[in-house]
């Protein structure tokens, strides 16, 4: 099962991105079996809310946001100084990204990405560690791209204990459905688990406005030398992918 978040079928996703006014969507199961799901999607279309600025505390440059959709993380990153990039598999939301200069590639977390080892700071929001739909697979590969001191942010199901992987389609509230899709969902017990089988090292956890974030990150041997080359380097890196 090869399809990704949303799309195929009627696209969903796409029609939630062209929406002057957008609503829910489900996730549904394509085997019946459990609850619907409802996503508030039309929150990613909007500027980050203190919940999602939490996430960039401490954060260190180079920052790269993993399906980073219509952009509102890497704005709210540039607007703290924080040179970031964001990647998504949907030309929509990339376009939706860049149209006004932020930087943003159409890529896979899986393919190879600019600074493959140097980043300072990589995020998985609103259940993107669901990508994929092997979040241990997922997190090994953040682990890979993280510089040595860099940090991983992710956010987290409600559910402590949950963790589960299933093939979806995505329902918006027309009715328009997706074609199939693997996806998991990680509650923060579950989450704190996967982390340290990876190999990162637990920072924080945090809950704010019924959200919950998870900190971790890779043991630290970077001289701080070299963490400064690389944090003042990322800017011209950053904009220089922009066209590969």
């Amino acid at each position: 099962m090869s399809g990704t978040f949303g799309t195929g079928g009627d696209e969903p996703y796409r029609g939630l991105l062209g929406a002057e006014a957008a609503g829910p969507l489900v996730l549904r199961r394509i085997d019946g079996d459990g609850p619907e799901i409802s996503i508030d999607a039309a929150r990613w279309l909007g500027l980050a809310t203190d919940a999602d600025l939490s996430a960039l505390d401490h954060a260190r440059a180079p920052l790269l946001d993993i399906g980073c959709g219509p952009g509102r993380m890497v704005r709210a990153a540039a607007d703290r100084s924080v040179a970031a990039l964001g990647i998504d598999v949907s030309d929509d939301a990339v376009a939706m990204t860049s149209a006004d200069g932020t930087p943003a590639l159409r890529r896979s977390v899986f393919e190879r990405l600019p600074l493959e080892g140097g980043w300072g700071t990589i995020l998985l929001m609103d259940g993107n560690v669901g990508i994929g739909g092997d979040p241990r697979l997922l997190l090994a590969r953040c682990r890979e791209l993280l510089a040595e001191g860099g940090s991983l942010v992710v956010e987290a199901e409600s559910q402590p204990d949950l963790l589960e992987t299933a093939v979806f389609i995505a329902v918006d509230d027309d009715g328009r459905e997706s074609g199939p899709f693997p996806w998991s969902r990680v509650g923060r017990i579950a989450l704190r688990e996967l982390v340290l089988e990876v190999g990162l090292q637990l920072d924080d956890e945090w809950e704010t406005s019924g959200r919950y974030f998870l900190r971790a990150r890779r043991a630290d041997s970077l001289g701080t030398t070299s963490a400064t080359a690389i944090a003042t380097t990322a800017r011209v890196q950053i904009t220089a992918s922009e066209s590969r």
